[in-house]
């Protein structure tokens, strides 16, 4: 794998690890009624996929674009 590549798809893998963390960790109740989970990974999550898909889509059309013009 290229080295543009693997770098753009780092976002993507970080943000999937992060998700399913979520999903492992699940919510806890306390006994005072005190909700507890790791909220922050949902956001987190979502934004790390949502950036790695947008580099890879774009490294990959611009490379595509460079094919051509050459």
């Amino acid at each position: 794998m290229k080295n543009k590549y693997f770098l753009a798809s780092t976002p993507l893998i970080l943000g999937i690890i992060s998700l399913i963390t979520y999903i492992m960790v699940g919510t806890k109740v306390e006994p005072d009624g005190t909700l507890r989970e790791p909220f922050y990974l949902l956001p987190f999550g979502g934004l790390l996929v949502l950036t790695g898909i947008v580099l890879i889509l774009f490294i990959g059309i611009t490379s595509m674009l460079k094919k051509q013009n050459n």
